[in-house]
């Protein structure tokens, strides 16, 4: 278990890390081009009305101010008015979060099961056709961007063979089983493109704990290979893999404008690349800034699981 001394660390370092996320994502915003009244009244609006409506906003503030009006009203919640849509940011960012979140729970319920998977098969059958046939598979998908498999799938399960909807965003009122069908086909390219990685990472997890000395232990004691592989093998050898699943749900959460841009999805990068374009900075930041934090409780979480499950660094933490 981790100590309470390595624990207040590792949190004190987290809100470092987020504070320090919130100032760049700010200070980004400044450096943009653009005027934030001059965005809202339109490129012909009168100089003199330009100036009243930025000092009505506080534009017209030290960027300090500005920053720490800011960074308070976020930490509760208020991340102010989007410039595009004249309504408050935080319900399009939970909205669009929420749709991240249900293709991200799609993707990992076929990723799981078939990268951690494929990577036991081929660990415990290493040099076998089996083992050679998964690393090729892995590496051929994992090196194929995800907007290409994304097209190829689309035009081949939507288009050609019409089995799934060509779009991920299911009609309004849409059951919950109905919903998770229309986000099949845009989980899939990100599927392809991370199973490799993560069987691999379980096959090299598996080859070492076969080789490790507490399985020739448990190997001597009499267990048969079943026992030994579910008791001794797999716990030390998915300890890594659980980590990288930890850490790439941040990925999946925010990271995805490609596909979520493809297939029509409303999420988080979508919302800030439409922000982007259209520059409306409160809801820029507000994007960026829920993205960067996922990102980074996400590795958080990994680094946490790891500690908690791995039994050398419990060894380590214990007196």
């Amino acid at each position: 278990m981790l100590t309470g001394r390595a624990l207040s660390a590792r949190v004190a370092s987290l809100l470092l890390t987020l504070w320090l996320v919130s100032a760049l994502v700010f200070l980004a915003g400044q450096v943009l081009p653009g005027d934030v009244a001059r965005v809202m009244l339109g490129p012909f609006a009168d100089a003199q009305a330009v100036a009243a409506l930025n000092r009505q906003l506080g534009a017209d503030q030290p960027v300090l101010v500005q920053y720490w009006r800011w960074f308070s009203a976020a930490l509760t919640g208020d991340f102010g008015t989007s410039l595009s849509m004249r309504a408050p940011v935080g319900p399009f960012v939970l909205a669009s979060l929420g749709r991240s979140a249900a293709l991200a729970g799609i993707i990992m319920l076929f990723l799981v099961p078939l990268g951690v998977g494929a990577g036991i098969v081929a660990g415990l059958n290493r040099g076998g056709l089996a083992d050679r046939l998964i690393v090729l598979a892995g590496v051929s998908f994992g090196i194929v961007p995800d907007f290409v498999s994304g097209l190829l799938l689309l035009l081949v399960f939507g288009l050609w063979l019409n089995w799934l909807p060509i779009t991920g965003a299911a009609p309004d009122g849409a059951s919950f089983w109905t919903s998770g069908y229309y986000l099949i086909l845009p989980a899939l390219p990100l599927v392809l493109n991370l199973a490799g990685y993560l069987a691999r990472m379980t096959r090299a997890g598996v080859i070492e704990a076969l080789a490790a000395d507490y399985t020739r232990t448990a190997t001597l004691k009499g267990l048969d290979r079943r026992q030994v592989i579910v008791r001794h093998v797999l716990p030390n050898a998915l300890t890594p893999t659980v980590a990288v699943l930890a850490t790439q749900s941040g990925y999946m959460l925010g990271g995805l404008v490609v596909i979520e841009a493809l297939f029509g999805i409303q999420g988080l990068g979508n919302l800030v690349l439409n922000a982007a374009k259209s520059r409306d900075f409160p809801m820029l930041e507000a994007g960026v800034l829920v993205m960067a934090t996922i990102f980074v409780l996400s590795a958080a979480a990994g680094d946490l699981v790891q500690a908690l499950l791995d039994p050398r660094q419990r060894r380590r933490a214990s007196p």
